[in-house]
């Protein structure tokens, strides 16, 4: 039987055949795209999807004490944050977090209502919970999906706000931000390693290939030693809050090597503290400055140290010349200045000792403009000191271009420029080490000359002063200390060589000096060879430093000279040396009976025109002089006098500084 296919239905198999061969030859050409022409990118996202690229990060590095003492570790732990986007009642969140973990809940709801309204989604709670924290968290994680764990390494301070401003801390990614923690990052972070892993469609691994290991960051080691830094920080604290300052720091430094031993800011505060644990970020900032290197201050009368240097080096003044004080008055080119005691002449010891304004303006106009400022440079003011801190303070010191005429009167009394503490640190190291420039280190390295060119270089170790002028200088600051304005400075044993130094604080608002002080001292022990020196500072005194800063001097510095074991140098049973009465003022007057701020340009120096009223002539210092002197030096200032025995003049009545009734003679006793 023949079958016949019907015209219409060929035309369907015709279709349908070439229908089957498009498909295929769409079929075939895809597959040559993806197989030929799109490999190597498919085969990339293959490989993206499947391997998984993990970041190692390393572990920090400690940070150490001069005695291997840990200050600052990275050891494992758990923090947690929560997600504020999704957080569905901030209050009630705010609530049950806070009785969790410990936390303010006023201060918590506030953080919470703040990131959620600049759309944030990551807010740090705390970091390294105890273990009690973290059970209570997990329970509450199971529930609520904006809570999160981190596993990582955790900064710890185990000292707790022990040298915490030194130190600095770190962010929740472990990276330095301030402090040691950050200028020193690159070393203390080490590199990260890389592993690429092989996973499943439900993300668990197959396989692992490590490219580089990890390198665990740098264990620092400091010059800080703890025991030191302990007691700077408890005597600073103790004695800030015994006279009501809001600031104030200690530097404690070896004059020979450089190295700090500690450095102490008030107030304190725990680096191991979050932002929610303590309090709001603008009173945190305000407690993290170090006040030692990043809040320069006029320094006063602490300065005259430096002039005194400059006069040594450059006149021929001597620790026993004559310098007229005016009785305590001084016209200098138009501007009326008053000293706190109206003196009528001072050997330049005692304008040290005495404090004396106007005895330091006339020995810093012999000194003369240049050599002041040449002197002021080499001792490093208004220049960083190098320290391994990104906030420190170069301070203030004008170009000489700069300076008016009665410039040399406010500098040499320690005003019209601004310094730290540890600038002043640096500056006394330099007397106390024989008249050679000290470099300040944190950094343990090595403490012999020629071992450590950086801090030995012939630069670095260059003779700011002759050694004998730099101990000519450290006797007549150790005079400060007996017979001046020192004398709560003594420590029992030790002979001390120091400075005080009250400088009146500027208000800018007013445009006049305040009668509130940076209260200074710096000094050092033993006077012959120096071990040690401390440099104490505390801002918004309404007292002297002669009675704020000196007896703080004089607790930190006891303690140091017995925890390094230095010999004693003075009997202990030595009987107190008899001294002139001497007045108990460091204050250096900035104002001069008007407003006077010489570090704004835009305020011009007011000067005052009354004098402090004087019933008669002041009684000179004779001791010491041989009887010839001593009429031709009361002959000049028109004193009577009475002499009794023969030799050089051993005591005196009055004593010296004293205002005489007019006629009254000093009584001269001579002796051989």
């Amino acid at each position: 039987m023949e079958i016949r296919v019907e015209p219409k239905s060929h035309r369907r198999l015709a279709g349908l055949f070439c229908g089957l061969l498009l498909w295929a030859a769409i079929i075939a050409g895809r597959l040559i795209q993806l197989q030929v022409f799109q490999h190597a990118d498919l085969r990339h996202q293959a490989e993206s999807q499947q391997k998984l690229k993990i970041e190692t990060k390393a572990k920090r590095g400690a940070l150490l004490d001069r005695n291997g003492q840990t200050l600052a570790i990275s050891v494992p732990g758990t923090s947690v944050s929560v997600n504020p986007m999704r957080i569905p009642d901030a209050p009630m969140a705010a609530e049950l977090l806070g009785a969790a973990l410990g936390l303010d809940r006023k201060l918590l709801l506030e953080k919470l209502n703040t990131y959620h309204s600049a759309n944030r989604g990551y807010l740090l709670l705390k970091r390294h919970l105890e273990p009690a924290e973290l059970t209570r968290m997990q329970e509450y994680g199971k529930r609520l999906d904006y809570i999160a764990f981190h596993q990582s390494s955790v900064r710890h301070y185990p000292k707790g706000a022990l040298a915490s401003h030194l130190l600095g801390g770190v962010n929740f990614k472990e990276e330095g931000d301030g402090g040691l923690e950050l200028a020193l990052d690159d070393e203390l972070e080490g590199s990260t390693g890389k592993t690429e892993m092989l996973h499943d469609v439900k993300q668990r691994g197959v396989s692992s290939t490590i490219f580089t290991e990890a390198t665990a960051g740098k264990d620092i080691t400091l010059t800080i030693d703890q025991r030191i830094q302990f007691v700077a920080e408890q005597v600073l604290e103790a004695h800030a809050k015994k006279n009501g300052v809001g600031t104030g720091s200690v530097v404690v430094m070896r004059p020979s090597t450089g190295e700090i031993l500690a450095i102490a800011s008030y107030p304190s505060f725990n680096p191991n503290d979050t932002l929610l644990e303590s309090q709001d970020f603008k009173t945190m900032m305000k407690r993290r400055l170090n006040q030692a290197v990043a809040a320069p201050f006029e320094p006063g009368s602490v300065f005259k140290v430096i002039t005194m240097a400059a006069a040594l080096e450059h006149t021929n003044l001597t620790p026993g010349t004559w310098i007229p004080c005016g009785g305590g008055k001084i016209n200098l080119f138009g501007r009326v200045i008053h000293d706190h005691d109206p003196y009528g002449s001072l050997t330049m010891t005692d304008v040290l000792a005495k404090s004396s304004n106007i005895g330091a303006i006339q020995v810093g106009l012999r000194v003369g403009d240049r050599n002041m400022y040449e002197m002021i440079r080499k001792f490093g003011f208004g220049t960083k000191i190098g320290l391994p801190l990104n906030e420190e303070s170069a301070g203030k010191v004008r170009s000489l271009r700069r300076w008016q005429k009665s410039s040399i009167g406010s500098i040499a009394m320690g005003h019209e420029l601004t310094t730290t503490t540890a600038q002043l640190a640096q500056a006394c190291s330099i007397v106390a080490n024989h008249g050679r420039m000290v470099k300040p280190r944190l950094i343990m390295r090595a403490a012999r000359p020629g071992l450590d060119p950086e801090i030995y270089s012939p630069e670095a170790m260059g003779a700011i002063l002759t050694p004998e002028n730099a101990m000519t200088l450290r006797k007549m600051m150790e005079q400060v200390v007996l017979a001046g304005t020192g004398r709560l400075a003594k420590v029992k044993g030790y002979s001390i060589g120091g400075k005080t130094g009250s400088a009146q604080i500027f208000d800018y608002e007013r445009k006049v000096y305040t009668h509130k002080y940076n209260a200074s001292f710096m000094g050092f022990a033993p006077v012959a060879n120096p071990e040690v020196v401390v440099v104490v500072t505390l801002n918004g005194a309404t007292k002297l430093a002669g009675t704020v800063a000196a007896p703080a001097f004089q607790e930190v510095m006891s303690s140091v000279l017995r925890i390094l074991n230095v010999p004693k140098d003075v009997p202990m049973d030595e009987p107190e040396k008899a001294s002139p009465a001497v007045s108990p003022s460091d204050l250096s007057i900035a104002q001069l009976g008007g407003a006077s701020n010489l570090l704004d340009d835009e305020i011009e120096a007011v000067s005052g025109d009354e004098s402090r009223p004087v019933s008669g002539p002041v009684a000179p210092n004779f001791q010491g002089l041989s009887k010839r002197a001593v009429l031709e030096q009361s002959a000049a200032k028109g004193i009577e006098v009475s002499m009794e025995g023969s030799g050089i003049a051993r005591k005196q009545s009055p004593a010296p500084g004293k205002i005489l009734a007019l006629g009254e003679p000093v009584r001269v006793v001579f002796a051989r």
